[in-house]
């Protein structure tokens, strides 16, 4: 290297004189500008890695939720088939059957419902079944209300469709008649509330 070179300074930094001008400035000032310029690029480059985490976070919580709900689709189109058997065993009583061929037949179709409930259960799929509990919009869906029923009011009397949720998120609301008039519900509390 010669001795003759200037050092080179870009010309587009903040606070840096062009290369003509940098023997007018003292070593104090190029030092200045240049903590200011190492200052800046330590700031962009902890903007650009804290994005960076933020980015990985977000992927790994989309790439969780697509793993955990991801088949909420398709269970959504089996919900008719879990139905189906249920109402297939609802329609003849087991007490009803009256030959082997018929009781073999309810056996068969009540052990592939429990089979299809259990893959739903192994993949976090839950029956929501709420006959008797107090009346909640975030799972239930009212389709009637039935006056004096005997139960407090805004309770479950009865369940027309049994509603699902995937791990925490709502599938299918549970379709329910509800208890009109009568007692007002007690909270757990003991307070009343009807008002």
């Amino acid at each position: 290297m010669s001795e003759d070179r200037e050092p080179l300074v870009p010309a587009n930094d903040l606070g840096a004189e062009a290369p003509g001008d940098a023997e007018a400035a003292t070593p104090e000032e190029r030092v200045a500008a240049l903590e200011a310029e190492l200052a800046e690029a330590q700031d962009r480059l902890l903007r650009a890695l804290a994005e960076t985490e933020n980015v990985r976070r977000r992927a790994q919580r989309e790439r969780v939720d697509a793993e955990k709900y991801g088949l909420g689709k398709f269970a959504g189109d089996l919900l008719s088939v879990a139905d189906n058997l249920r109402r297939a065993l609802d329609s003849l009583p087991e007490a009803e059957a009256k030959d082997d061929r018929t009781r073999g037949l309810l056996e068969g179709v009540a052990a592939t419902e429990r089979e299809l409930l259990a893959a739903f259960e192994r993949h976090g799929l839950k029956r929501i079944d709420p006959k008797g509990e107090r009346f909640d919009h975030n799972f239930h869906q009212a389709v009637f209300e039935i006056e004096n029923s005997g139960r407090p009011a805004g309770t479950i009397v009865e369940v027309l469709q049994p509603g699902y949720v995937v791990h925490d998120r709502l599938l299918r609301p549970a379709m329910v008649g509800v208890a009109k008039g009568g007692a007002p519900a007690v909270e757990p509390d003991g307070t009343d509330d009807g008002a």
